[in-house]
């Protein structure tokens, strides 16, 4: 199902092309489309768009702007995908970062990371969402050379990326700290290997399941993260994606409910997926899992076999 929705997005400017012939932004608010041998407008006079005609042209209908539905919920799904990606890749990376460096050199530099982890943690995810993400939006970012404009991508990547690092930073450091006192980093550490070396070569291959489940869910909590952010005007500017659609819908719930069910259903679908996947990697990476796909039968088998040999109690010896 993932890969489905994945190649739907990706596919997307084939389908504007050469299915809708129009663009996600391109406004359509006097022309008019045939349904059933009729002409209709696509937004009436009364500012109600048209709804789903299940045809090339406005598949799933046209917004309050005349745009395509179709159309730009394929390009908000490439838009939140790619958010939700990019802002897992830097959550990884600076998890990795401060767990390692907390779990293995403990100390002050466990303390001020741990510090700075509370203080992130002691904010809940959407406020602290929000109030970053507004006030990027209006400034921007600079940090040296590198510059960031309000209404780039990157912003609610970063936003995204930065708030969940807590929750993956706190199990990788208690990890890395169990690992620290195992005889393979020891033998590392007596051959003279330093506490980077260390680190990545020793330590970290070690976390490579952990890491494995954490990336589903990393983008589960994205996308959803994401989507709740560009709902309430934080998130993503000027692009289309599930939680502007929904925003842009909500005005019209009444009058046309396809302009937020149709970026709703696929926001659930795609999060239920990514969780499906998340739990079919946790399974495969966990020893105590069962292997196969239903071990019930064989599992009642044993138990019937246990319950007989108690009831017919110990075996007598045999004699010499």
């Amino acid at each position: 199902m993932l890969a489905i929705i994945v190649a739907a997005c990706l596919a997307a400017p084939l389908w504007a092309e050469h299915v809708a012939e129009t663009g996600p932004d391109t406004n359509h608010l006097t022309d008019t489309v045939t349904v059933d041998g009729q002409v209709r407008d696509v937004v009436s006079p009364g500012g109600v768009p048209i709804g789903p005609i299940w045809q090339e042209r406005y598949f799933l209908g046209a917004d309050a702007n005349g745009r395509d539905v179709m159309v730009r919920l394929l390009y908000g799904g490439r838009t939140s995908l790619l958010i939700a990606l990019g802002a897992s890749a830097l959550c990884l990376v600076l998890a990795l970062a401060a767990g390692l460096l907390a779990g293995y050199l403990r100390g002050w530099v466990d303390a001020v990371i741990g510090w700075t982890l509370d203080v992130l943690w002691s904010f809940p995810v959407v406020v602290l969402g929000v109030a970053l993400g507004v006030s990027l939006a209006l400034g921007g970012l600079k940090v040296g050379p590198i510059e960031i404009s309000g209404g780039s991508l990157l912003v609610p990547m970063l936003i995204i990326g930065v708030v969940f690092v807590p929750y993956v930073a706190r199990p990788i450091r208690a990890q890395a700290m169990s690992l620290r006192s195992r005889e393979f980093v020891d033998a590392a550490r007596v051959s003279g290997a330093g506490p980077l070396r260390i680190m990545l070569r020793e330590i970290l291959p070690n976390l490579a399941s952990t890491v494995a489940v954490f990336v589903a869910l990393l983008v589960a909590n994205a996308i959803l993260l994401e989507a709740a952010l560009s709902f309430l005007g934080a998130g993503v500017q000027g692009a289309p994606s599930w939680g502007t659609m929904i925003q842009d819908g909500v005005e019209l719930l009444t009058s046309a409910p396809h302009l937020v069910l149709a970026p709703g259903i696929a926001l659930v679908v795609t999060v239920l997926a990514v969780n499906v996947l998340g739990e079919a990697v946790r399974r495969v990476l966990d020893p105590r899992a069962p292997v196969g796909l239903d071990r019930r039968p064989e599992a009642e088998a044993s138990t019937r076999r246990l319950e007989a040999a108690a009831r017919s109690g110990p075996a007598a010896p045999e004699g010499r």
